[in-house]
């Protein structure tokens, strides 16, 4: 039999570029001495799967009415703030890729979902290139209400580095869910290279893709992060998956936060709260009441806002401290929310309520390490500035709600009525909103919460205290 001859490009090793030779300077990403030749010499293992997942008889053009007929109901995780950031579940010949920082729990939260889709009935393979059997075994027996059993026969565990090994092991044993942990430590045999650079990531996740597609079996992998917090590995990873989903949290505190970046399949607007235990990950089935947990209810500086992660109200507590400045250029230091959109509420104070604190220090914290993204909780961050200032506390059981507009005018936000029904379970009886009415079909709990309705900044700031 003939030799195949060999095919090479040159491909950038900071952004993958493909180049038509080598250059001393990506004419892509400008980085110096980053383009290498590559050998692509697809083996005949690699065809072999590829063309098992794919084959002729199945590329027929289909019908959208014929799609839908053959669509296939989502594999539910049975964890609920998994399967809610998600979107519902797996969906059938999907990739997710977890990212999230070493040690944050990744391989736990993925185990303990393995233990939920096994107590449903079916079938998981967990593919660790990074632990022994034996590891990955000992973890799980940690694992809080003696859900996981390492003697479940549903349950597989494999300690295998080449991508291969791993999918003839899988086409197999025909799992349901398939679990690699981490893609920059498998390698394939169809490229040249070490586990982990831009070829081999570029290799290993066709090959799952292609699996994954041709057998209508979802697949998770696990992906490592860089020192800023990005995934590591080229920018096309994140491009060939179905769903990104990040695992954030830090060492001072137990909670874990699961957010998606990227999901062809629902929003990416959702939020999972999880604490991190002795025995394993727990669901926080009422975040707002975790994060409202150590509030004083009355304190100089400190407000409640309501904000909204997806389909879920979030009630958390913002706190702001004003100090002289020293030197000629004041601080704004911000935990949890935007330092622009502070020095735009600071300004606002000073021309339309007449609080001057532009030339002082402002620290500005969101308490519980969640992040202030939307603009409804700008009357929040302005009444705890304002209370910092003038020395007055809010008044016990206060919400503040609203957006903040350049001339002192306040925005209705949407949903308000959720909003105020989640505050009204957590026992709080007033809030100050924008002069807006309820939305028709708001929840029966909002009518129980006092709305103090206002138009103008200076008018909340005096009704307020």
């Amino acid at each position: 039999m003939a030799k195949r001859k060999q095919k090479t490009s040159w491909q950038c090793t900071a952004c993958g570029a493909t180049t038509r030779g080598w250059f001393g300077q990506c004419p892509s990403c400008g980085e110096w001495n980053t383009i290498e030749e590559v050998v692509d010499r697809p083996t005949a293992g690699e065809r072999v799967v590829l063309r098992s997942a794919t084959s002729e008889a199945t590329v027929v053009p289909v019908t959208q009415a014929q799609a839908q007929a053959e669509r296939q109901s989502r594999l539910r995780v049975g964890i609920g703030e998994l399967d809610r950031v998600l979107g519902g579940g797996l969906v059938p010949g999907s990739v997710v890729l977890v990212g999230g920082a070493p040690g944050i729990g990744k391989s736990t939260l993925l185990l303990q979902a393995c233990a939920a889709v096994v107590a449903g009935g079916s079938t998981v393979l967990y593919a660790s290139s990074e632990e022994s059997v034996a590891q990955v075994a000992g973890r799980a027996a940690r694992l809080r209400g003696g859900k996981f059993s390492t003697h479940d026969e549903r349950l597989l565990l494999l300690a295998e580095t080449r991508i291969e090994s791993i999918l003839d092991a899988a086409a197999e044993r025909r799992p349901d869910l398939l679990v690699v942990d981490s893609i920059q430590t498998v390698y394939s045999d169809a490229q040249d290279g070490l586990p982990g650079n831009i070829s081999q990531i570029r290799s290993v996740t066709g090959h799952l893709l292609s699996w994954a597609k041709g057998r209508g079996v979802p697949v998770i992998v696990v992906g490592h992060v860089t020192k800023d917090g990005q995934l590591a590995g080229p920018r096309l990873l994140e491009h060939m998956v179905d769903a990104v989903l990040s695992f954030e949290g830090d060492d001072e505190r137990a909670t874990r936060m699961l957010r998606a970046t990227k999901n062809r399949f629902g929003s990416t607007a959702e939020l999972g709260v999880f604490e991190m235990t002795g025995v394993g990950l727990s669901e926080v089935a009422n975040p707002s009441e975790a994060f409202l947990a150590d509030h004083p209810g009355e304190a100089i500086g400190s407000a409640v806002t309501a904000s909204l992660e997806g389909s879920r109200p979030l009630l958390l507590e913002v706190q702001a401290l004003l100090g002289p400045s020293p030197g000629g250029s004041p601080r704004r230091t911000c935990v949890g929310a935007d330092p622009a959109r502070l020095a735009m509420l600071l300004a606002v104070l000073d021309r339309h309520a007449g609080l001057f604190v532009v030339d002082q220090d402002v620290f500005v914290n969101v308490a519980g390490g969640l992040r202030l993204s939307e603009p409804a909780a700008d009357l929040a961050v302005l009444l705890a500035v304002a209370s910092s200032h003038m020395r007055k506390p809010i008044p016990r059981g206060t919400l503040a709600i609203g957006e903040v507009g350049l001339t002192g005018e306040l925005r209705r936000v949407p949903r308000l009525g959720e909003r105020l029904a989640e505050a009204a379970r957590l026992g709080f009886t007033r809030a100050i909103v924008p002069h807006a009415k309820l939305e028709a079909g708001a929840p029966a709990d909002a009518a129980k919460i006092d709305c103090v309705a206002v138009h103008t900044v200076s008018e909340a700031i005096e009704r307020c205290f």
